[in-house]
Formats: C-alpha cells, structure tokens, sequence
C-alpha cells in the first residue's frame, strides 16, 4: 500500500444535507492512487488525531470527501473556506475488489453511502441500494444516476423512497446480482451478511474509530476469521475497512 501525508487545498465545501458537507480537495500526486473503497485521514486544526473520511470519488487530481458533523473535528472541517489548505494523508486501506462482467449490488446506510459512489463508477451498470433515516439525510441520489447506477432508495419513516430497509430491496434482488459491496452501520452489515451467505459473495466496510490510520495505534483492531481459519485480531485501517463478510465476527 502506498501513501503519503502532503497539502491538499480545498476547492469545495458544500452543505448536501442535514449536517453533511462534501469537500473536493486539490493535490498533483496523491488522488490518481486512490481506489474503491479506501479513505483519507485528514488533520484538523487544534486536533491531535486526524478524522478518517471514506473516499467519495477520485481523479487525477481531486478527492471527494462526504463527512458528517459528529463532533469538535468535523465541525471545524464544515466551516473551512474554499482557497483554505489540509494536510491530509491519503489513499489508506484496503478497498473493494471489483472485477469487471459481474453484476454488483452497492449497499450503503448513512453516512456509509460516499464510498460507495466511487465504487460504482468502477461496476458495469450496478444496482445501489441506499438507505437512510429520513429524506433531510438523503444524499448523492443523482450522482449515483450519473454514473449509470440503477438506484433504489429506502428510508426508515417512508418519507423518500422505499418505507422499510436495504435488506427488503436485497431479498428481492438477490437472484439477479452476482456480488454484493456494503458501508453502514454493523446491524445493518450484519444482515446482508446472512442474506448473502451461501448465495453471493459480499464484501463490507466496516466502521471503526481510528487513530492513527496506518496501522500503529491499534485502536481499530478488531476480531477477524481469515481463510486459513485462524482467528486474528485485524487492523482495519490496514487490513480493511473492506473484508469478505465470511471473515468478520460481527457478533463481537
């Protein structure tokens, strides 16, 4: 894995829902390596620790980081100023394996949607599944449609979309996709997980605190079953955050 700690200036900060902002940073070298499904742990002013940020979508030159305000840290970063600089180190992780003539399920619940955006954008016409609380945190809908996505959205009140869960649109979807990727909450990977078991292979990202984000600290370790069938305490921002469902003991 290579990465690299170097000034990105932002471009972008936009508000795209109830307390969600999407940031476009700017850097010559460090985005054209990013994949699918890696993050970035950007340095906030005052901070000790960086906040890690699921990639939303790259290029030769640009990230696109989708954050929700959730404390000190992301408050900052959501009163920052286009022209500003960051220090952000970045691509981290290990990301989602796509491989091309297969037909992918994208699952994402809350903030756990942005990663998923750069991954369809590396499947042939997926399916996106998104689900969410209510409409006021319904994000990326239109951008999931401009990559080619067929988009599904589900919230839990019914007031956008779908009145139930991502879990009922995968049942009734799952003899026509060939994999599944998922982001969200553990319950909600939990889930899939057992939907997909036996009949798709499904790989998820999980979300853990970090500390570091290279696999230092150890704050994210977390218990895994790799093929082997040894149990290993995994980092996951070094080993994951993307695993093969069978490997993640969600129950612990």
């Amino acid at each position: 894995m290579k990465y690299d700690s170097q000034l990105f200036k932002l471009k972008k900060n936009d508000r795209i829902a109830d307390g969600i902002y999407s940031w476009v940073v700017e850097n010559d070298n460090l985005p054209g390596l990013a994949r699918c499904g890696q993050f970035a742990n950007v340095k906030v002013e005052g901070k000790t620790l960086r906040r890690p940020i699921s990639i939303c979508d790259a290029d030769d030159n640009s990230l696109r980081l989708v954050f929700q305000v959730k404390g000190e840290g992301t408050e900052i970063m959501s009163k920052m100023k286009p022209g500003e600089e960051v220090e952000i180190l970045a691509p981290l992780g290990h990301g989602f394996d796509i491989q091309k003539d297969k037909k992918y399920c994208l699952i994402g619940g809350g903030i756990g949607v942005p990663p998923m955006l750069f991954t369809a954008k590396q499947c042939d016409n997926p399916l996106v599944i998104t689900g969410f609380r209510t409409k006021d945190l319904v994000i990326l809908q239109d951008d999931f449609k401009a990559a080619g996505a067929e988009t599904v959205l589900t919230t839990d009140d019914g007031s956008d979309g779908i009145h139930g869960f991502v879990t009922d649109v995968l049942k009734e979807k799952l003899g026509e996709i060939d994999e599944v990727c998922a982001c969200g909450p553990i319950p909600m990977l939990r889930a899939i997980a057992d939907i997909c078991r036996g009949k798709v292979r499904c790989q998820v990202s999980l979300e853990e605190r970090m500390g570091c984000g290279i696999g230092a600290c150890l704050v994210c370790a977390c218990k895994t079953k790799p093929k082997d069938g040894e149990e290993f305490m995994s980092q996951v921002c070094r080993h994951g955050p993307v695993y093969d469902a069978e490997e993640v003991f969600f129950d612990e």
